[in-house]
């Protein structure tokens, strides 16, 4: 299924992911990881977009950001790309590409999905076995959220700062989201949207960005038209799951996102 456009509206988040040319190490050691947020904040201030959360993997980037100008994320994401290349090549002796062509991007229904993708990015480590817990890994964003911890790096969204009225209240209630695990579902639906470049929520959401965007952001069906009588049974899985999650409560993110089982 090929990749829809990309679509770059202001005030809406984006999940932005870059990943190194053949999944090679893109960081080396930690003043490679520095220069990078370095780099980060000042092309974020420069372009107008505010980061909400990240991790920084050897081999790869993942960003939660929103723009407030037209064309913010492409041209942070341009400017931090050629800037951390030239430090890379300039500080190894080396020459070429870094990373595995442009970066992949989806909007996110923020209501719905936000604080979701919170953890999507800042479990990272942990799932892929780089520290033995959030705290201890020094490349993300989870310690700004889950202490008292501050980053310059970060803007907090309205949806973070709404989970209590300090930083200990929003800490405490930031952490209480990371007790319990990921529906599997959710995680390949998470990933799917990534990898094509789909909108993350439901169909209200979709609509509405549709008609900002005025172009389609739903993949086109496959195949011959479906007779009414199979329509629902032979959608994607990923269509199905979405058409489940939009019309699931949503009054808590916990409670459309997680199974009852411990995690952490």
């Amino acid at each position: 299924m090929p990749r829809l456009p990309r679509l770059n509206l202001i005030d809406i988040p984006q999940h932005i992911v870059q990943v190194g040319h053949n999944n090679l190490p893109c960081f080396f050691d930690d003043e490679d990881y520095q220069f990078y947020l370095a780099s980060l904040r000042s092309a974020a201030d420069q372009y107008r977009v505010e980061v909400h959360a990240y991790v920084l993997l050897p081999n790869m980037i993942q960003i939660i950001a929103t723009p407030r100008v037209p064309e913010g994320i492409p041209s942070m994401m341009q400017s931090l790309g050629r800037r951390y290349v030239q430090f890379v090549n300039h500080r190894y002796r080396r020459s070429g590409t870094l990373w595995a062509g442009r970066y992949k991007s989806s909007l996110i229904d923020s209501d719905a999905y936000l604080l979701t993708c919170y953890r999507y990015v800042e479990l990272r480590p942990l799932y892929i076995g780089l520290a033995d817990s959030l705290g201890a890994y020094a490349w993300s964003s989870f310690n700004h959220h889950a202490s008292t911890e501050d980053s310059d790096v970060i803007t907090d969204h309205r949806l973070y700062l709404e989970l209590g009225d300090t930083p200990r209240e929003r800490a405490e209630a930031y952490r209480k989201l990371f007790r319990y695990r990921f529906d599997r579902r959710l995680l390949e639906y998470i990933a799917e949207t990534i990898k094509l470049g789909q909108v993350l929520g439901g169909d209200v959401f979709k609509d509405k960005i549709e008609q900002i965007a005025n172009q389609r952001v739903r993949p086109l069906k496959r195949g011959r038209p479906r007779k009414s009588a199979k329509k629902d049974s032979e959608k994607p899985a990923v269509q199905m799951l979405d058409k489940k999650e939009s019309g699931a409560d949503r009054e808590s993110v916990r409670a459309a996102i997680v199974e009852m089982e411990p995690e952490l």
